[in-house]
């Protein structure tokens, strides 16, 4: 029995999706795959236009300094080269700054036109994209906002994060662009604090070292991170690097990326 809910002309459903399929692939990279025979080539630059430039067009907004570092020519190639070759994994528009940055730190092949600081900014402007993003910390009940910062267990801020360069990337500009890295790695910390607002501020080998301790090891007390680091430094004067330790971790606390202290397991 036929069924009365199609019509004469309705395609199969597998027909329809490698329909699909065949206009995707063309839109993505017209050079390599042939548009379909039975629509107008006017119609289909319309449709080739309006993806690329949406796509080019929202990166561009998002990662202003990289744009502006790059040029509209370079940044169009390069926009084009991650629209043909990287495969999403989110249809969410909101996720492709994420894209983005998957694609050049872990797909793209090396390319003596690029700018060599290319995808640690483009990194750190989108850790501020994903910041303001970001759902709101939830309070925690178990969580003392006044404890003890050296006695008891500093609760880092979910809205709180350790970053690491090889380029000062909160530098770059389109009028001041490094052709080498730095000569040691560049810390930061990424917070977004109360007022909504994302900052970064550069870290020393001490704090990022203390960041990362209270980060990978919840178990740890403010002091017992701070006797490792004593330990690491071989330092001559413990109680110099604990008083310098509570100093960073009470301005943390005020900033908001300390969020207060978790009782002692």
């Amino acid at each position: 029995m036929a069924d009365s809910g199609r019509t004469a002309n309705a395609r199969p459903a597998g027909a329809f999706i490698d329909r699909e399929v065949e206009f995707a692939a063309h839109l993505r990279d017209p050079a390599l795959f042939r548009a379909p025979t039975d629509v107008e080539d006017r119609r289909l630059q319309i449709y080739r236009d309006l993806f690329f430039n949406n796509i080019c067009g929202f990166l561009a907004g998002g990662f202003k300094r990289l744009h502006a570092c790059m040029g509209d020519a370079a940044w169009r190639e390069l926009i084009r080269d991650f629209y043909r070759d990287h495969a999403s994994h989110t249809p969410l528009f909101t996720k492709l700054y994420k894209e983005f940055v998957t694609y050049l730190n872990d797909e793209r092949k090396p390319d003596p036109a690029d700018p060599p600081f290319l995808a640690d900014l483009a990194h750190f402007e989108w850790v501020r994209l994903d910041l303001l993003l970001a759902p709101d910390a939830q309070p925690d009940p178990l969580v003392d906002a006044d404890g003890d910062l050296l006695d008891g267990r500093p609760v880092l801020s979910p809205l709180a994060w350790a970053l690491c360069y090889r380029f000062p990337v909160d530098e770059i500009r389109r009028d001041c662009q490094p052709i080498a890295p730095a000569d040691a790695p560049l810390h930061f910390l990424a917070y977004r604090d109360a007022d909504e607002d994302v900052n970064f501020v550069k870290l020393n080998v001490v704090s990022a070292r203390l960041f990362e301790l209270l980060e990978s090891r919840a178990e740890l007390s403010g002091r017992s991170a701070l006797n490792i680091i004593v330990d690491e430094l071989r330092h001559p004067q413990p109680e110099t690097v604990i008083e310098g330790g509570h100093a960073i971790l009470s301005k943390w606390r005020e900033m908001g990326v300390v969020m207060g202290t978790g009782s002692r397991a």
